[in-house]
């Protein structure tokens, strides 16, 4: 497992006080309400303040006190270590315990590696064999059983290769 998460992105500056405007990459806004700290480009920072407005999250960080600081952290990825994640409700995982599993069918066939996990209204994954890398929906039907501690996925053959952009 891995020992620290990324749970967001720094989209902009907001405001002139160094506020920082999220893109969340958690299931909720509301999750970064209880992050104590951050890291950014391995710098910790203690939270001072978080806001949402649905969509974006706004922090303010110590040590980040005008516009200008704020605006060097711009693209920066919001890291928070491991231990201090709240546990994914059950059937949920994070991406980065996924990341690297194998993906096979049914019938034991290596289908590839997956390598990364696009987020959206029915995610995306992205999967590598041979040096070609293959997308599929994880839409209904297609993923069976996810072990996310033995890196293993298995899919639906069938509705597998109904999906994938070979």
């Amino acid at each position: 497992m891995e020992k620290e998460l990324i749970v967001g992105e720094v989209l902009k500056p907001q405001g002139i006080r160094g506020e920082l405007k999220i893109k969340p990459f958690t299931d909720s806004p509301e999750d970064f309400k209880a992050f104590k700290r951050v890291f950014l480009d391995g710098t910790e920072y203690k939270v001072l303040s978080v806001r949402t407005d649905g969509s974006a999250v706004y922090l303010g960080l110590r040590g980040v006190v005008d516009r200008n600081a704020a605006e060097l952290l711009r693209a920066k990825q919001v890291v928070i270590p491991r231990e201090e994640a709240p546990e994914p409700p059950d059937g949920s995982y994070y991406i980065a315990d996924l990341l690297g599993a194998e993906i096979v069918t049914e019938k034991g066939t290596l289908l590839g590696t997956l390598k990364e996990i696009r987020v959206a209204a029915t995610d995306i994954y992205t999967l590598e064999k041979d040096g070609k890398e293959i997308l599929f929906p994880a839409a209904s039907g297609v993923i069976i059983e996810i072990d996310a501690e033995g890196k293993k996925i298995t899919v639906n053959e069938k509705r597998y290769f109904e999906v994938a952009v070979l």
